[in-house]
């Protein structure tokens, strides 16, 4: 075989690799994976077989803030199951550069899913879009009032795409989330957040996440995790382990459900938690 056709094999398969469909699935199975920059390369590469679908930046959204929960290990098992109120005042110094890419994809996506807003699936990213920011503002910036503003849009956009077109349970998510993780809140806490229109039932909210977690598709694996983290917060481990080990099953290159799996089968499980997203792992 001449040289010159040996240096063009690499190239050739370099273009059948980018020419192959990229979707959503393998996308955010790589992120559920914490392979952040993969996801990316297949969200990237589905925006560009999609232009205009909004659920491809809304996506790639999703990978940013994933990953910048992983570096600021945000969702600690010592975080949801001993903070009665799911924030604390510690101080995080968010990644400006992750910032200004994760605030670009969301524009990109109001901006595609403006187009045609009364359409599901543009109704359903910003859905998705409300949540993501939400969670970056009250988790990251520490900015309540504001994250609580644009979780109960997000809730009250998922209930009229669902009133319309119930087979988006994916959509269910955002009603289960401000349910319960406004329900651990204090009583007067709650009674006033009643009053702005917020929803703080704590049976809805873990109705809704599992409907979630079983109908779901995109972010079912999100929707079991915090079913996890409930049971832990419930002393359920076995509920909690049954869950991990399944998610462990499916995303084997997450080392985050085995070592709170590892946790939970030691002696003592109250004592040296590891953290869904813990440092240096």
């Amino acid at each position: 075989m001449p040289f010159r056709t040996l240096l063009l094999i690499p190239a050739l398969c370099a273009s059948a690799l980018a020419a192959q469909p990229s979707t959503l699935d393998d996308g955010y199975r790589q992120m559920y994976n914490l392979d952040f920059a993969q996801a990316h390369a297949v969200f990237r590469g589905y925006e560009a077989q999609h232009p205009d679908d909004p659920l491809g930046p809304a996506s790639d959204a999703a990978a940013y803030l994933f990953s910048e929960f992983d570096r600021l290990h945000i969702l600690q098992a010592e975080f949801f199951t001993h903070d009665q109120h799911f924030v604390t005042d510690h101080k995080l110094t968010p990644d400006p550069v992750l910032g200004r890419n994760f605030e670009a994809a969301l524009a990109s996506a109001r901006n595609l899913a403006a187009r045609s807003p009364a359409d599901p699936n543009s109704m359903f990213t910003m859905i998705l879009v409300n949540g993501l920011h939400s969670d970056y503002t009250g988790l990251i910036e520490k900015r309540y009032g504001a994250s609580l503003k644009e979780m109960k849009a997000g809730r009250q956009m998922a209930e009229r795409l669902l009133a319309a077109h119930p087979d988006y349970y994916d959509a269910w998510i955002a009603v289960g989330v401000e349910n319960y993780m406004l329900s651990i809140k204090a009583l007067p806490l709650r009674w006033l957040l009643q009053l702005t229109g917020a929803e703080t039932d704590r049976a809805v909210g873990l109705e809704k996440l599992r409907l979630a977690a079983t109908k779901g598709h995109y972010l079912a694996p999100f929707a079991r995790l915090l079913l996890a983290v409930a049971a832990l917060r419930d002393h359920d481990t076995s509920k909690a382990r049954d869950l991990l080990t399944a998610l462990n099953r499916e995303y084997p290159r997450n080392r985050l459900y085995a070592l709170e799996l590892a946790r939970l089968s030691a002696p003592d499980p109250t004592r040296g938690a590891a953290s869904f997203w813990s440092p240096g792992q």
